[in-house]
């Protein structure tokens, strides 16, 4: 989390950020993915504490913001900085979709998730270019 809070530093000298989504989630929520999948992540969703496991849906609201200000701070300084995440959640449709509101310009994932990932990746470019268009249209 501190890396995303002071990525205007790094980015001084970096040339991209891949953001660990995976290793980002345990350390924001302060529990490790083993422990809460084998003990008590199961009741947090079963009683609505969260809504998804975190693990394989990117948290929007607390890792999302983290990611959102590590690229904001990022290309803040370097306006060319390369972006992206790497790790489960870049195989799933909803944090592909949020990667691409927010401007990251790639995800990683395993290779049996790709074809997944693509289709994701795909969807999310045409759904928000329909969406620019209409409001051309309208405007």
């Amino acid at each position: 989390p501190r890396a995303a809070l002071t990525a205007d530093k790094i980015a001084e000298e970096a040339d991209f950020f891949s953001f660990g989504t995976n290793d980002l989630t345990q350390t924001t929520f302060g529990y490790s993915r083993d422990d809460a999948e084998g003990k008590f992540l199961q009741a947090y969703i079963e009683n609505k504490v969260l809504p998804d496991n975190p693990f394989a849906v990117l948290d929007q609201d607390g890792v999302g913001k983290l990611v959102e200000t590590g690229v904001k701070l990022g290309r803040g300084t370097k306006p060319s900085l390369k972006t992206g995440i790497c790790g489960e959640h870049g195989g799933e449709k909803t944090s592909i979709e949020f990667c691409y509101k927010t401007g990251l310009d790639y995800v990683s994932c395993s290779p049996y998730r790709v074809p997944l990932a693509r289709l994701a990746a795909a969807q999310a470019t045409i759904r928000h270019e329909i969406n620019k268009a209409e409001v051309y249209t309208t405007a």
